[in-house]
């Protein structure tokens, strides 16, 4: 009785456990439910594949796009969907330290414990980085995903529709049996066009490491094996027996099978040609590219600025190939807890120097008020001493001043003359007055 109880209570607790694991997707997580489109459904059966079969995904940053790749009946793989990425930030190039906003290049893994059903970005997966060559290279950052909501700073964004099916890809790979999969990241696509184009950024080395593995899956369709010694990656290598891969240590002896290594040197001989054909080609101008860490820590300084809610420069600067850097002018704060305490302390500090200022400029206007009337009673008193002084001298010259006199002018030589023709005039009168009465009277 009691062996059956407690099978029973077996039973129950197994169904509790897988019904809490299923009911937590449906109750709070239905779009980490929803299946592939029928349309999908049958291009994967067309292609030789199954809904559960093996996945990959690979990212294409100037081209925008991400692709998953499923693995076929005969075990190589072959592009089932292709998405237009929604946003990525930063720039070309890889992902240095925390805060350079850039978007991760390289090859990462992602298991089922990175699958996150209730994101705040919709849905997410962890794309697992830092890798062993991030981690090896002092390369630091979290967090890093592939998610919906078409928002970035240094994940893949997708649309909501977008994400809920490249996160089934992941998840009917997993019901199927995969315990990871491989998320290859590039630059662009690694075509001698490209490679010719870029082969004198200071990532170009970088880069051409990323294109062995991008080799690899173009030969064989499968993705590569990963490895890393030296602090570099190393592709479809087998370590000698007893012989591990170190991250930071020396390569050990390896070996490739022979098939393996003749169809990739023949691969290289057709990039090769390719490649030299670029060279003398018209190409389209690179793309803007990070230089290297020092641009990043730049970047880094910015977005630790604009998490702490300063007033920053909208965009990230950028540094120029001379070393210098550009920033825009339009000013602008995150909106957020902290962006909203920094505004507030901004504020009071803005208030409080602006109470000082006020201040000072009083005691200056008053001091230069007190100036201007000292000036003001000096000139007037000036004013009236001259004034005063003038009065003086000009009653001391009016006292000097000698006085005048009037003279009578002699009469002049003409004054006689006059009279003695008008005494002639007279006498004429006379005469002729004498003459008319004798006339009359007969004298």
């Amino acid at each position: 009785m009691f062996a059956k109880l407690a099978r029973t209570g077996l039973i129950i607790a197994s169904i509790v456990v897988a019904g809490c694991n299923d009911s937590s997707m449906k109750d709070f997580a239905p779009e980490a439910n929803k299946p592939l489109p029928d349309k999908i459904l049958a291009d994967m059966r067309a292609k030789g594949m199954i809904r559960t079969s093996s996945v990959m995904a690979r990212i294409f940053k100037e081209e925008g796009k991400l692709e998953i790749w499923k693995a076929k009946t005969n075990g190589r793989y072959d592009m089932v969907a292709s998405y237009d990425i929604c946003k990525w930030s930063g720039k070309l190039g890889p992902k240095y330290t925390e805060g350079d906003r850039q978007a991760p290049e390289g090859f990462y893994t992602v298991r089922p414990s990175q699958m996150n059903p209730r994101s705040n970005y919709h849905l997410s997966f962890n794309i697992g980085f830092p890798n062993a060559y991030d981690r090896a290279n002092g390369r630091t950052g979290q967090n890093l995903m592939v998610h919906g909501a078409c928002s970035s700073s240094g994940c893949y964004s997708m649309t909501d529709a977008q994400i809920e099916q490249i996160y089934a890809f992941g998840r009917d790979a997993f019901q199927g049996g995969q315990t990871e999969f491989q998320i290859q990241a590039f630059p662009f696509r690694m075509t001698a066009a490209n490679m010719a184009r870029y082969r004198n950024d200071p990532n170009y080395e970088f880069w051409k490491m990323l294109k062995v593995g991008y080799d690899n899956f173009e030969v064989t369709k499968v993705p590569p094996k990963v490895d890393v010694c030296e602090k570099r990656y190393v592709f479809n290598q087998v370590a000698a027996d007893g012989q591990t891969f170190n991250p930071t240590g020396a390569c050990p002896a390896t070996t490739q099978p022979d098939s393996l290594k003749s169809a990739y040197n023949s691969y290289q001989s057709t990039y090769e040609a390719a490649f030299n054909s670029a060279l003398k080609a018209s190409v389209p101008a690179p793309k803007p590219t990070i230089a290297g860490i020092k641009e990043a820590s730049i970047v880094s300084e910015w977005s630790k600025r604009r998490a702490r809610g300063e007033r920053v420069p909208i965009e990230p600067p950028s540094l120029n190939n001379d070393g210098t850097v550009t920033e825009t002018a339009r000013m602008g704060r995150i909106d957020s807890p902290a962006g909203r305490k920094m505004a507030a302390l901004d504020a009071e500090k803005a208030a409080k120097q602006k109470a000082e200022e006020q201040r000072l400029a009083a005691i200056e206007a008053a001091k230069q008020a007190k100036e201007a009337a000292k000036a003001q009673a000096i000139a007037e008193k000036e004013a009236a001493k001259a004034q005063a002084v003038a009065a003086k001298e000009a009653a001391k010259a009016a006292k000097e001043a000698p006085v005048a006199t009037a003279t009578i002018a002699a009469p002049t030589q003409a004054a006689p003359e006059a009279e003695t023709q008008a005494a002639s005039a007279d006498e004429g009168r006379v005469a002729k007055l004498k003459n008319k009465l004798l006339g009359m009277f007969g004298g």
